[in-house]
């Protein structure tokens, strides 16, 4: 797998765990990535979060988007 198949990955794994944990609709959370710029997030952050656990790239996410102002 290259490196765009792993980000590409990572990012639907966050994207589904962020709609699991917060019971949001797919709708609501590619809503909330959009505004937020959260794929690219992710896609920036990729050099370090590769050689994380899911759980704690989740937790960055979260810190981002509660810095950015979002409401989870």
């Amino acid at each position: 797998m290259d490196e765009n198949q792993q980000i590409l990955y990572m990012q639907i794994r966050i994207f589904r765990m962020i709609s699991e944990k917060y019971n949001l609709s797919l709708k609501q959370t590619a809503e909330l990535f959009k505004k937020y710029a959260v794929l690219t997030f992710i896609r920036e952050c990729f050099g370090i979060f590769h050689v994380e656990g899911d759980n704690t790239v989740l937790a960055e996410v979260e810190d981002f988007l509660k810095v950015k102002g979002a409401k989870l």
